[in-house]
């Protein structure tokens, strides 16, 4: 065990672990316990630094404070640094908590078993370790929250720990519990309101035109789901899916409900085992040569699933009943799920699939609509996969591993709080920006061709009689020729048009859909 009385740096220096700094500054708060505690674990999304200059700045991987908010270079100076200056790192914390002396978290605390912070970092190390600090009760205090709200997301309801005085207001358990920062992308998403706007477009739209608009964002969800994996399924397996999607709000998650789901996904399941694995999993090529592994990513162990998985739907259980933002709850728990990847096959699907879930049972979409994540996922696949791998690829120099007999891995440390505590604050912005888009996009357009589309059905039956068929074709034609017929559709497709009706039919698309078709051409 290691008490952390040995040298702390305190020199200035220009990067930590590769990771270059903005300034020559102070290592502090978790970078100063990583380096300390030589602590081998992923780094926090966002370190700290002391300047030598007294003007405060951020960059994406770095916060810049001056002198005077440097902390004393103790353990408990730079314990009580982190959790004031940048929240709870919990895979940073349970790392350290194995390492350190647990008499020496005693004495942090023994130092100001009243402090806020003290007892923060008391309740953090019993809750994380299992073991009970020789400390009485906290008596009478105010209880502080876990999750300082201005640094991270933590719920609106948490539970009053009497021992510590605290409000545990972590969203999940120790089995799963990744944490997002509050960051001004977050901020301003949340105070966009893009819930009331969906709903206030539903609001305006006819039910039937809402009805239609919602069965072509579901088939375009489920389609657009497959075509992320490269698979391009037969169309009643599409619509299979489609059907799934669409129940994902009416379900209770459950280990055994994430098992049907696999099944949906895989249909053939003669050459896939279905539940979850007995075996290790990676995400990767193999070598062509010696069909050895090439992971970009390595799944959780076998034998930590089970515990990982009802930790993923407990903290779904918890999060949503506890007041957290939807959208932030469902970017914990997808990405979490991916990153476990729990199956053989079907993790992708049904990590999208989790997203509508949470989403659904938080209350974030209208009744009977599915926001078609999937189809912006795919219209920033870049994107995503950036996102995916900001994580998975950092993960890989953590996971020590060997090649099996049969082209897998076989993880040799452990990894179960790798996945049980990352920091999902690039993928909760993410999220947004996706669910944004097809508030602000998707819904709107489909609306407003669905809608043109009737007005243009209704203004062609007083000129002539035309069939179903021929005008669909007619609306798919003008909306792909910018409104007008070329001289090859008035010959052959659309010959039996006379020239005054074709004049006309091309003024009734300019009234119905005007210059939109040119500028966007509409989902549909």
């Amino acid at each position: 065990m290691n008490n952390g009385n040995g040298d702390w740096i305190s020199g200035f220096v220009n990067e930590f672990h590769g990771l270059p700094l903005p300034e020559p500054g102070k290592l502090v708060g978790y970078a100063a316990l990583l380096h300390q505690f030589s602590l081998r674990v992923p780094l926090p999304s966002q370190l700290t630094l002391i300047s030598q200059r007294h003007v405060k700045s951020s960059t994406d991987a770095w916060q810049v404070l001056t002198p005077r908010h440097e902390p004393p270079n103790t353990l408990a100076g730079h314990l009580t640094f982190a959790l004031k200056w940048e929240g709870v790192q919990l895979g940073v914390l349970a790392a350290l908590f194995k390492v350190v002396a647990q008499e020496s978290i005693t004495d942090v605390v023994s130092a100001t078993p009243t402090g806020a912070f003290a007892r923060r970092i008391w309740f953090l190390y019993e809750w994380l370790t299992g073991k009970e600090l020789n400390l009485p009760p906290a008596g009478k205090v105010k209880a502080v929250p876990v999750i300082d709200s201005e640094l991270q997301y933590g719920l609106e309801k948490g539970t009053t720990v009497s021992r510590q005085k605290v409000v545990n207001n972590l969203p999940g358990t120790t089995a799963f519990c990744p944490l997002v920062r509050r960051t001004p992308a977050l901020e301003k998403f949340q105070q966009a309101h893009l819930d009331r706007e969906a709903r206030a477009i539903s609001g305006r739209t006819h039910p039937d035109v809402l009805a239609r608009a919602a069965v072509f964002l579901l088939l375009s969800d489920s389609n657009s789901s497959f075509q992320i994996e490269g698979e391009q399924p037969p169309t009643q397996r599409i619509a299979r899916w489609g059907q799934a999607i669409r129940e994902a709000g009416q379900i209770q998650l459950s280990r055994e409900q994430l098992d049907r789901l696999q099944q949906i996904v895989i249909g053939d399941s003669r050459f896939v085992p279905l539940g979850l694995r007995k075996i290790g999993g990676f995400v990767g090529e193999h070598d062509r040569h010696s069909g050895e592994p090439l992971p970009d990513h390595i799944s959780a162990r076998a034998e930590d699933l089970p515990n990982l998985i009802d930790g993923l739907v407990t903290l779904k259980r918890q999060s949503l009943s506890g007041g957290l933002d939807p959208v932030i709850a469902a970017a914990m728990v997808a990405f979490g799920f991916v990153y476990i990847h729990p199956f053989e096959d079907g993790n992708g699907r049904i990590h999208r699939w989790l997203i509508h879930h949470v989403l659904s049972r938080g209350g974030f979409n209208p009744p009977g609509i599915v926001f078609p994540i999937s189809a912006v996922i795919l219209r920033r696949i870049k994107e995503y996969r950036q996102v995916l791998e900001s994580y998975s690829k950092l993960l890989l120099n953590f996971i020590e591993w060997r090649p099996t007999l049969d082209g897998n891995v076989e993880v040799l440390n452990d990894t179960a709080d790798f996945y049980r505590y990352f920091d999902a604050t690039r993928h909760a912005e993410f999220l947004y920006r996706c669910v944004a888009e097809t508030i602000e996009r998707d819904l709107p357009q489909e609306v407003r061709h669905l809608e043109a589309y009737d007005k243009f059905v209704t203004s062609i039956e007083t000129l002539v009689d035309v069939p179903k068929k021929k005008l669909d074709l007619l609306w798919q034609f003008l909306q792909q020729n910018d409104g007008k017929f070329s001289a090859r559709a008035r010959s052959k497709e659309f010959v039996q048009f006379t020239g005054d009706e074709a004049s006309r039919i091309e003024e009734m698309f300019s009234e119905c859909w005007g210059q939109r078709s040119i500028n966007d051409g509409g989902p549909g």
